[in-house]
């Protein structure tokens, strides 16, 4: 349920999401004084080794190695920035490969071959393989969804998640499972290729996509705001819209050089209160929130808001863990263009907590209405099986790196996360940019 949404095409929205994102990469202004922070901040290093920890249990490998991959995943970004600009022509994606072993690999378009290259990164060399053939280019999939996405959801009973996949430079047509028997025989595949002019996956997803907020009981009467407190990223918000009370997450705190404010999902309510934690004893207090603005639309799901109590702080952090008890610095962030599928990523979500998944598809239109009409292929898809309802507006990071704030996510059958998906921090709205340290 997004407000006050504005509509418009696809090409004309995805122009002001480049213009948009420009104007949100100025660089924010640090925090004008000490906060109270209830959370033990932790170092970078810290952050790594938990990030680390995760990383471990997911693949399987030793600590050390995941250590090693975690700080290659973050250093390699300029190396892969440089090979997408060298092969820009044929450039048709772009992943990280896990298992049997760690590397890079790019996929291009047409068949002169490219010799394997390897990059040094976080202390260990990391090779870079190069596939050719593929039949499209990113740009030429990106271009195909733009220009034949209302034909494509026009012409299915259900308006299907379109994606480019860059391990095999596909356009992804994600059906609801009440669709799949359109494809019998390959039949819709084969027309939406012929339409578009790129190859196309048809993939069925069990349950249509919705926007995380969750509903929640009423609450006891509000307790008067203490005098002092801070207000910090991964923490819970809460308010009422039509006699429902909804829950959702902090994403990350900004600036617009004057004022400091907290971002969150635009489809949450309106006016919100902060769940903090009393100085003197660490007792719940509500600290309402004053509602800015929110730009909810194609590109677009992200709200500011206000602490309206005196002596209310905002640090630059964000919880990292699910008890609440950690928080990390935001010591810079990473534009969508340099994200890359397999990339490791955690969140940390007031339902959920702080879980770590590799991305899925890093140009992702979810299905549906849900941003005013038609989403942009401009959304960032992360692999499950973490995700719920009161997620909305977490924070999506990479040890101390801003990625992303959570908008919604896709659910199997029996209810669990098959994927989530966040608004990047390029689409920061204009003029407010990441409070950092």
């Amino acid at each position: 349920m997004l407000k006050s949404l504005i509509r418009g095409t696809a090409s004309a929205l995805l122009a002001v999401a480049m213009a948009t994102a420009s104007a949100a990469q100025v660089a924010p202004p640090p925090t004008s004084g000490p906060a109270h922070v209830q959370a033990h901040v932790q170092l970078p290093v810290d952050a790594l080794m938990q990030d680390a920890g995760e990383y471990a249990r997911r693949f399987g490998v030793p600590f050390d190695e995941a250590l090693r991959r975690l700080r290659a995943q973050g250093d390699s970004v300029p190396a892969t920035d440089a090979l997408r600009e060298t092969f820009k022509d044929r450039w048709a994606g772009i992943a990280i490969e896990h298992l049997p072993t760690y590397r890079i690999v790019v996929l291009l378009t047409g068949t002169d071959p490219v010799p394997d290259q390897q990059v040094v990164a976080g202390g260990m060399t990391v090779p870079i393989v190069f596939r050719t053939g593929a039949a499209a280019t990113r740009e030429a999939v990106l271009a195909a969804i733009t220009t034949y996405q209302a034909k494509i959801r026009d012409s299915l009973p259900h308006p299907p998640g379109l994606g480019v996949d860059q391990r095999t430079g596909e356009l992804v047509v994600m059906t609801a499972s009440s669709d799949a028997d359109l494809d019998r025989n390959g039949e819709l595949r084969e027309r939406i290729a012929a339409m578009t002019g790129v190859p196309v996956r048809i993939d069925v997803v069990d349950r249509p996509p919705v926007d995380m907020q969750a509903v929640i009981a009423p609450a006891a009467p509000a307790v008067a705001p203490a005098s002092s407190g801070a207000i910090e990223g991964g923490g819970r918000v809460v308010g009422t819209v039509d006699g429902k009370r909804y829950a959702c997450t902090t994403g990350f705190v900004v600036s617009d050089g004057i004022r400091n404010g907290v971002v969150t999902a635009a489809h949450c309510p309106d006016t919100l209160s902060y769940v903090g934690k009393r100085p003197s004893d660490g007792s719940r207090e509500d600290w309402p929130l004053a509602f800015v603005g929110q730009w909810g639309w194609g590109y677009q799901d992200v709200q500011v808001n206000i602490a309206t109590a005196p002596g209310i702080a905002y640090a630059p952090l964000f919880y990292a863990d699910t008890a609440k008890t950690l928080a990390r610095p935001v010591a810079t962030w990473r534009y969508r263009t340099s994200t890359r599928a397999g990339d490791f990523v955690c969140h940390r979500g007031e339902r959920t907590g702080y879980s770590c998944a590799v991305v899925a598809m890093v140009d992702f239109a979810p299905a549906g209405d849900l941003c005013g009409g038609a989403c942009l292929p401009t959304w960032v898809a992360v692999e499950g099986p973490t995700c719920k309802a009161g997620d909305s507006g977490a924070p999506v990071f990479e040890g101390t790196t801003a990625l992303g704030i959570v908008k919604g996510g896709t659910y199997r059958r029996d209810g669990t996360c098959l994927f989530y998906y966040y608004m990047s921090t390029d689409y920061l709205p204009q003029g407010w940019t990441l409070l950092h340290q």
